[in-house]
């Protein structure tokens, strides 16, 4: 059974919602549905999760019937390792780095499983922080954006503390959005 915890508004450039969902089970219908319906529809999906998470979401497309590796191969569906991407993805771009997200495309949905994170033990702080950053990462593509974890790796009282870190991430960017706009 999953359950999806929160969802908060105004995390993205068009207001869309950053639903946070936390699986109790290892099933990624979910994540599944939410990347079927954006694949359907030629926007471009990207997941950033840990390797195993990815190999048994590409199986599960596949099972639904959509070829993984031609979206793989053409972009319309771009996977990201988690914790080796962070560098890439937060570094200041190379001139001639020609990155594999599609900043002039309308829209682009944006699954971050935060699984890994919490199974190597990092602390409240560092995935604090790493909320922060993605969030901030991702907010320029005007993307449709959903984070899940898996339950089991969570310990009640850290799975609460990632609401209020996801609801606090959010407001940080949207308060620095706000500002961008006023100054624009």
């Amino acid at each position: 059974m999953n359950f999806d915890l929160g969802s908060h508004g105004g995390l993205l450039g068009q207001g869309e919602p950053c639903r946070l969902v936390v699986r109790k089970e290892k099933s990624l219908s979910e994540i599944l549905q939410f990347s079927t319906a954006g694949l359907e529809i030629g926007q471009q999906v990207v997941i950033m999760a840990g390797p195993t998470c990815l190999k048994d979401i590409a199986h599960g497309l596949s099972e639904m019937g959509l070829k993984t590796d031609a979206l793989l191969h053409s972009g319309r569906l771009v996977f990201l390792t988690a914790p080796n991407c962070l560098a890439e993805l937060l570094r200041p771009s190379e001139p001639f780095y020609r990155s594999p997200l599609n900043r002039h495309a309308t829209v682009m949905r944006w699954v971050t499983d935060w699984s890994w994170v919490y199974g190597n033990g990092s602390d409240a702080a560092t995935i604090r922080d790493y909320q922060r950053r993605i969030h901030e990462f991702i907010r320029p593509f005007n993307a449709i954006s959903m984070c899940t974890v898996l339950c089991e790796k969570v310990q009640r009282p850290d799975l609460l503390a990632m609401l209020v870190d996801h609801r606090r991430v959010a407001k940080t960017v949207e308060a620095t959005r706000r500002a961008v706009a006023a100054h624009a």
